[in-house]
């Protein structure tokens, strides 16, 4: 088992959504739920993960650098990667082991410097997976909410990143439904950004 942590680094509505209703190709965020990353796509640090020019510096792509230094391996949901791989295209941002967990068999796939491996093993024996792969590095949970509601409740994630941006979207990916009182998390700090609030949080075993 290796030294690093299990962290979640995600945007949340005030309503507790990371993604607004009826997801789809289309709209894979959902509807209005683009709004909760663009705190994200305008800061320079992200801009420059994706080899583009300009951004804004400061507190937020601080956060966001912060979030990915150490990270080595990424988990993520069958759906997420649906909706997600036609906009990452031959190169897709993440350049390190991504585990997707899903119910169907599949051959890992190569895009540029990713390598996506399909775990049917559920989404703890996609963590151990991606534990071992990221050595002393740490892993990502990348989502989605379900992915990230049945590991909370499993007791393997270490600590969480919610950068919650004031706004209610009214439905769609709710990040805690389900998830009851015996999950405890513990402050450690929160940081005021453009339009978003960065709370980092410690999960309490």
């Amino acid at each position: 088992m290796s030294g690093g942590k299990a962290n979640v680094d995600i945007s949340v509505s005030l309503d507790g959504y990371v993604a607004g209703p009826d997801d789809s190709h289309e709209h894979p965020l959902g509807h209005g739920g683009e709004v909760l990353h663009e705190w994200v796509t305008a800061t320079q640090s992200w801009r420059e993960m994706h080899g583009y020019e300009g951004g804004t510096g400061g507190v937020d792509s601080e956060m966001l650098t912060e979030a990915f230094a150490g990270v080595r391996a990424i988990v993520m949901g069958r759906r997420m990667f649906d909706l997600g791989e036609p906009y990452w295209g031959e190169d897709p941002p993440f350049r390190m082991p991504v585990f997707v967990v899903t119910h169907e068999p599949r051959e890992a796939l190569v895009r540029g410097d990713t390598t996506f491996a399909f775990v049917t093993g559920g989404p703890e024996g996609a963590v151990d997976m991606a534990r071992e792969a990221a050595g002393d590095g740490d892993v990502s949970i990348a989502g989605g909410a379900d992915v990230i509601r049945q590991l909370l409740r499993a007791g393997a994630v270490d600590a969480m990143t919610l950068h919650v941006v004031p706004v209610s979207l009214g439905g769609g990916a709710s990040l805690f439904e389900g998830v009851g009182p015996e999950v405890r998390f513990e402050q450690v700090r929160a940081v005021v950004g453009n339009g978003v609030t960065h709370l980092l949080l410690r999960v309490v075993r």
